[in-house]
Order: C-alpha cells, then sequence, then structure tokens
C-alpha cells in the first residue's frame, strides 16, 4: 500500500483538532490547550431521550452528558437529626401530569442492615400551580430485620414535589433515591 503526502505551505492551515463543540442546548465548549473535560451528571430537565449534551458554564471547556427526567438526591434520619426527613425533588411544570418510579435505599452501617425498594406514583401541578400526588403511591419494599419499620413516600407541599424518609428510633440510616419521571403534555 502506498500513502501520499502533500503539505501546506501557505493559506490556512486545517486545525488538527476540532475547536469547538456544540451540545444540544447550543452552548458551545472550547478545548482549553487541546483538552475538553466530559462530565455526567443527573438533571430534573425533561427531555424525551432521556439525555442531553450542555456546557457550563457555556464557552468553557466542560461538557456535560446529562441523564434528564431524574435526580438522585440523600438524607440521613437519626436521633439528633430528626427519624423524619423530607427533601424537595422538583416543581412540575404548570398544567402537567407526571407519572413517576423511585428507587430507594438506606443503609444503616453500625448495624449493617439494609431497607430498600422501589414506589410508582402519579402527580399533577394544576393550571394555577397547585402540585397533588394522586391517590397512593404504589411500593415494592424490603428490609432487614431491625429497618422493617422505616418508610419512605413521595409527598407535596401544595408547590413542589418531595420524598418524606421515615428512620427507626436508635439507629442512623443514610438514604439514597433516585426519582425518575415521564410528563405529559
Amino acid at each position: 500500500m502506498s500513502q501520499f503526502y502533500q503539505g501546506v505551505t501557505s493559506g490556512s492551515l486545517p486545525p488538527s483538532v476540532p475547536t469547538s463543540f456544540t451540545a444540544d442546548d447550543s452552548t458551545i465548549a472550547v478545548p482549553v490547550a487541546g483538552n475538553l473535560n466530559v462530565f455526567s451528571r443527573d438533571t430534573i430537565d425533561d427531555n424525551v431521550n432521556g439525555i442531553q449534551t450542555t456546557v457550563d458554564p457555556n464557552g468553557s471547556a466542560n461538557l456535560y452528558v446529562e441523564l434528564t427526567n431524574r435526580i438522585t438526591v440523600t438524607a440521613t434520619t437519626s436521633d439528633g437529626a430528626g427519624q423524619t426527613q423530607t427533601v424537595s425533588i422538583f416543581t412540575p411544570p404548570v398544567s402537567t401530569g407526571i407519572t413517576f418510579t423511585v428507587s430507594i435505599i438506606g443503609y444503616d452501617s453500625i448495624n449493617n442492615e439494609v431497607s430498600g425498594g422501589e414506589l410508582i406514583g402519579i402527580a399533577r401541578n394544576s393550571s394555577i400551580g397547585t402540585v397533588a400526588v394522586i391517590g397512593t403511591n404504589d411500593t415494592f419494599d424490603e428490609s432487614d430485620a431491625g429497618l422493617v419499620t422505616t418508610d419512605w413516600d413521595i409527598v407535596t407541599n401544595g408547590t413542589m414535589i418531595q420524598i418524606q424518609f421515615v428512620g427507626v428510633a436508635g439507629r442512623s440510616v443514610s438514604w439514597n433515591a433516585v426519582f425518575s419521571y415521564n410528563k405529559t403534555p
């Protein structure tokens, strides 16, 4: 196989690497010294594809690949912090309905016990901005014996979707939940 090379000695030289990258939201990433930082993160942004790219801040070398329609939240229930912890998730757009799934895990590291499961439900935000969870969330849950009375639920304060974790007296439980949703319209 033969190779042919013709050098360029005048005019504009082609760049050896791309000089900018346009993300899905039209923000521009500009590599610094030939380096582009590519990160990942969750976002509550609504996107029917479930994934998007963005640059943060615009014009920087930081390109993010984001899993959309989801957010991860954490909390700790304990005697000192309170055995009921409520964490705000997000406010759905006005005049929409959502269906959601939440994957939950709680861990008591002192006693090496877990509690967790999945929760499925629906909610809506009315035309006047009142957020309501509809009916009773369906759950699948399992726990070690010492955490069998723990609980979790999706609730609302009237303007936001929230998750509430309920621990056990005398125990410190670290919680992690991944909330994902679909919405209409």
